[in-house]
């Protein structure tokens, strides 16, 4: 299965629209992550924990709508959008990652 932030998949044709797929990953930050950010946010550097966490999110939303769009029998999901959210806050963050497009069929 195709999966592009394209409107299109070059050399092919879409002969169906299947519709809206989406898919969602939150991962639980953890209290070393959160103090390991902390200090990275005082000292400055990247955050590695959480950038393998965000890695993690995304491929788990990823997975899911590719699940997804196969159920609808789809052989490309195309205008994938991938959206990057904080949930909670304080002692219990949470990363969530968003991924929508659309599933079509080729032709």
């Amino acid at each position: 299965m195709i999966i592009t932030t394209t409107e299109s998949v070059e050399g092919r044709r879409i002969t169906a629209y299947l519709g809206i797929v989406s898919a969602d990953a939150v991962m639980g930050t953890n209290i070393f992550r959160d103090i390991l950010a902390n200090v990275r946010d005082i000292v400055g550097g990247r955050s590695k924990s959480y950038e393998n966490i965000l890695a993690e999110a995304k491929e788990a939303a990823l997975t899911d709508l590719h699940a997804r769009a196969a159920a609808l029998g789809a052989d490309a999901v195309v205008a994938v959008d991938l959206d990057y959210e904080v949930v909670g806050g304080g002692s219990k963050t949470m990363l969530m990652v968003s991924a929508n497009g659309t599933a079509v069929k080729l032709g």
